[in-house]
């Protein structure tokens, strides 16, 4: 077994066949810490190739990737692999996001909830129980 993974290390040196799905995600800054791309896997916010993915599972150039965020679900495609933190500009060379772009109505729909959301003065503090149900209640949910 040992021989194997030594002659797999000498093979190409420097060149990565796989990272953690939870290493690479905090390496490309899709997460601020790999504790919370765990907590995002964990969670079953992250799909690897249509599937659910622990955060040890090992990602590969060209996997496709799906994360829910709190603004919504995203796509992403691997092309390339780190497993050390890296500048940023190359982090993000790291995948492309192939994400299609929301429709019109969705972005019309987003503008309005903007426009109609409830104001508060700074220092209010955040919506009481009513008024967070009156929210919800008044965008369909």
């Amino acid at each position: 077994m040992k021989k194997r993974k030594e002659e797999e290390k000498e093979a190409d040196p420097g060149v990565l066949s796989g990272v953690r799905l939870d290493v690479f995600l905090d390496v490309a800054c899709l997460f601020p810490t790999r504790s919370r791309a765990q907590a995002a896997c964990d969670g079953g916010k992250v799909d690897v190739n249509g599937s659910a993915a622990r955060p040890h599972k090992i990602v590969k150039i060209g996997d496709a990737l799906s994360i829910t965020f709190e603004h919504g679900r995203r796509q992403f495609v691997i092309r390339g692999l780190a497993e050390k933190h890296i500048k940023k500009q190359e982090a993000r060379a790291l995948f492309e996001d192939v994400t299609p772009p929301p429709s019109p109505e969705v972005l019309e729909a987003k503008r309005l909830e903007r426009l109609f959301a409830p104001r508060q003065a700074a220092g209010d503090g955040k919506l009481s129980h009513r008024e967070r149900r009156e929210r919800d209640r008044l965008r369909g949910r």
